[in-house]
């Protein structure tokens, strides 16, 4: 268990120059702290709230390369999810078939199946011994890479994008599309007009997938083992600092994957022109 506020380190920690409040300050790394030991929750937000803002103002090596990795892990991962999503949800949304309602328990299913329990399964196709890493392949990602990594992370999108593709396809009139094609268009211009017209849906589906991907933690965990300078990542940074007990690292890096998330929404939606709706 982490420990508790002000119980992080021991009462002989040397003095912070920059720290007035008249107590040893906590270490960080081998440097002092904005914390103090005594310092209330409300302190301790208001100084990591600093700490972020300096962090990111000085240009931190460690924090952009953090940064850096979430940002490029989980935009590969929704890429590739997307690929096989949107593809799967459409085609879930404008077909009746045999079977759909099976195919579409299992992809709710999916939708809310425990990130860690996919870590665990990718981990065990991917090990030495394990179904695909025994294989020797030269191409297969290994664990405790950013590789390894993406491929979780797919496996948990690919589901959320595919139920909110189908929703927002079966929105859309069913008319439109038998209208287009008795009008001389191919089904491939018509399913991409209905698409046209559910791309709000198709969208959200890709932001819901991004921030589960960029805030999840117990698959990259796993998989890619949290090894500083090659697979820490926001998350997995977040939980190390807290259980050595860097509240101040820990709560900056959240504010930023907040930020991040905060600013990815809003970019999405400006573009569809819904910010003020």
């Amino acid at each position: 268990m982490p420990p508790a506020f002000g119980k992080e380190n021991g009462v002989n920690a040397p003095a912070s120059r920059g720290v007035r409040c008249g107590r040893p300050p906590i270490h960080v790394g081998g440097r002092p702290s904005l914390f103090c030991r005594e310092d209330t929750p409300t302190q301790t937000l208001v100084s990591a709230a600093r700490h972020a803002l300096r962090l990111l103002l000085s240009g931190d090596p460690a924090m952009f390369e953090i940064v850096w990795l979430s940002l490029r892990v989980s935009a590969l991962a929704i890429i590739f999810a997307g690929l096989l999503g949107i593809p799967l949800g459409s085609w879930l949304g404008l077909k009746r078939f045999v079977g759909r309602r099976l195919i579409v328990a299992l992809l709710y299913t999916g939708m809310g199946f425990p990130p860690v329990v996919v870590g665990l399964f990718v981990y065990l196709l991917l090990s030495r011994n394990g179904v695909l890493g025994s294989l020797g392949w030269p191409w297969l990602p290994h664990l405790f890479t950013p590789a390894a990594m993406v491929i979780g992370q797919v496996i948990i999108a690919t589901p959320l994008i595919s139920g909110f593709t189908m929703v927002a396809v079966m929105s859309v009139d069913s008319n439109l599309r038998l209208q287009l094609i008795s009008l001389g268009a191919t089904p491939w211009q018509a399913t991409r007009a209905v698409l046209s017209e559910a791309r709000v849906g198709v969208i959200v589906s890709m932001v819901a997938g991004f921030g589960s991907v960029i805030s999840e933690v117990g698959a990259v965990m796993l998989l890619g083992g949290n090894i500083e300078g090659s697979t820490r990542v926001m998350t997995t940074a977040i939980v190390l600092e807290t259980s050595k007990g860097n509240f101040d690292l820990a709560l900056a890096m959240g504010m930023v994957l907040l930020a991040l998330t905060f600013a990815v929404n809003v970019v999405v939606l400006c573009l569809q022109g819904k910010a003020f709706d």
